[in-house]
């Protein structure tokens, strides 16, 4: 890796951009200089299509001048601005400094647009066609992504309209949630659990708790060795928001339903990163989106 780190690449792209330009004036005095041997009519001799003849002359002077300013014009922009290798240019000119002037002006533009939400509650946000218009759009911006256009999410990634939450649905909540980023880490508990087949008991035992189709022998079986997950799930298997362990008994599953995929779980584990929204967007802008988000659990709740 330190090969493409090192100062050789540096000196290789600004050896080969100067070469570049050097080349063209090269070219140019080449074409300037150049005799061609001609005939008593000023043509050298070549003919196309029968009667289309080249003709010796030299190259239009406005085209030789335009043809300098622009190598002078590369040589000047290189000085100024990042061209040259890692030469940042006289004017210390970046792209990430250009972003970050455009992105204040924006958000000086937009800040008194939010600031009539910013101390207003979610259930009042909830009824602001504008607001929720805009927590519209930073949602499909930010987050559909993962989640949906329609925010029902996808295998391992939760459905924000189903009333169900991993870590808590409040408003409060769900800010901190975006503001801060969510680690979800199930460890790999076979080893706890005990055998293929206890692993495989626990999986119906898990079933049985969402009254969902299962073997009743198997699931009586793997009530005891349920002690290993209740730590996280909770002895009824509930769960806990506070870990963002997942409720067991609603037959809502983020990972796959069924035996298999349990025991997938068990044997496996899993890691979810929910990634920190704080660097992208505003504290005003996160209270918009936060609001749109349980306004969409709401929505579901009221039906």
């Amino acid at each position: 890796m330190s090969d493409f780190t090192s100062d050789f690449w540096h000196l290789y792209v600004a050896g080969l951009t100067i070469l570049s330009i050097v080349a063209c004036l090269i070219l140019l005095w080449i074409s300037g200089s150049t005799k061609v041997k001609a005939s008593g009519d000023n043509t050298t001799g070549h003919t196309w299509d029968e009667d289309l003849q080249e003709m010796n002359n030299p190259l239009p002077r406005w085209w030789v001048y335009l043809f300098i300013i622009t190598v002078v014009f590369a040589f000047v922009y290189g000085a100024l601005y990042p061209t040259f290798g890692k030469f940042q240019g006289l004017l210390g000119w970046t792209s990430t400094g250009a972003h970050k002037i455009e992105g204040d002006k924006l958000q000086a533009a937009i800040a008194p647009l939010y600031a009539k939400f910013k101390d207003m509650k979610a259930e009042d946000l909830s009824k602001e066609t504008q607001a929720m218009a805009i927590g519209e759009r930073l949602f499909m911006n930010n987050c559909a992504q993962c989640h949906g256009s329609d925010a029902r999410g996808s295998r391992s990634f939760p459905n924000l309209a189903d009333g169900d939450w991993l870590w808590g649905g409040d408003h409060a909540t769900i800010k901190t949630t975006l503001t801060q980023g969510r680690m979800g880490v199930m460890p790999p508990m076979a080893a706890a659990v005990g055998s293929a087949e206890d692993v495989r008991n626990v999986a119906h035992y898990v079933m049985s708790l969402s009254k969902t189709p299962h073997d009743p022998v198997r699931a009586v079986q793997g009530a005891p060795k349920f002690a290993a997950c209740a730590a996280c799930h909770g002895a009824d298997g509930k769960g806990n928001t506070a870990m963002g362990a997942p409720n067991l008994t609603d037959e809502i599953w983020l990972h796959g339903w069924g035996e298999e995929a349990i025991i997938r779980a068990v044997n496996g584990g899993f890691t979810n990163q929910m990634p920190a929204q704080a660097g992208k967007l505003t504290e005003d802008q996160i209270h918009v989106l936060g609001a749109y988000v349980w306004s969409l659990s709401q929505t579901k709740t009221a039906e």
